[in-house]
């Protein structure tokens, strides 16, 4: 069996390197540059090119959890495991959604953040990013972050509406997740002091859920 997973923004497959899954294979969707006016569902279908099996099981992270219920949209897909993501826009927090009405993303510095210490402490206590490792492993990526990449992604995420009615989704999430707080959502699976960094800090909690769903 293979799993198709899809890290969050700006990270790639070590995200998922703590996890233990039994009976499966980790396969990575890693992220592609878009094309500045790309549309999501386009970018999405780029993405898609790398699942080689028919009624493949979809895992996304956070920005990576929209990518997969994109694909779901237009691509035959068994199931979508979802780690602290959302599944439709009303479990966006109101400040995500009125900073994507008014564009604030298109005059947010996000060059200036790349190069701020103080930017990347306030970050990591959102993120849940507390030890030195998880604080390096989180900036590393920050100080290398591709700036169109990031730019299109922070419209992407700020202006998301899942359109689609893919039924077939679990959700586990953090009830400490401080970049989408469950209490707009209603998860399948709830990880007691679970912050939006969980899969990497507690990834044998969600290890063994994962290897529950599968047996299902």
């Amino acid at each position: 069996m293979n799993l198709y997973c899809i890290p969050g923004f700006g990270v790639d497959e070590r995200i998922y390197g703590n996890l233990i899954i039994d009976k499966a294979r980790l396969c990575f969707l890693n992220w592609l540059d878009p094309d500045p006016k790309e549309s999501f569902n386009a970018y999405a279908r780029r993405m898609a090119a790398g699942i080689e099996d028919e009624e493949a099981i979809l895992v996304g992270i956070s920005f990576g959890g929209m990518v997969a219920l994109e694909i779901a949209g237009f691509r035959n897909i068994k199931q979508v495991i979802l780690i602290s993501s959302i599944k439709q826009r009303s479990e966006m927090p109101l400040e995500m959604r009125l900073a994507g009405a008014l564009r604030l993303n298109r005059i947010f510095p996000v060059k200036k953040i790349q190069q701020s210490e103080a930017a990347y402490r306030i970050a990591n206590r959102r993120l849940g990013a507390y030890t030195p490792e998880e604080q390096e492993f989180a900036n590393t990526y920050r100080k290398t972050a591709n700036l169109g990449y990031v730019n299109w992604s922070f419209d992407k995420i700020l202006n998301w509406r899942n359109t689609h009615a893919f039924k077939n989704v679990i959700h586990i999430h953090g009830d400490r997740d401080r970049i989408f707080p469950i209490k707009h959502i209603t998860p399948d699976y709830t990880i007691k002091e679970g912050t939006h960094m969980m899969v990497w800090n507690r990834a044998t909690e969600i290890s063994a859920i994962i290897n529950k769903v599968l047996q299902l």
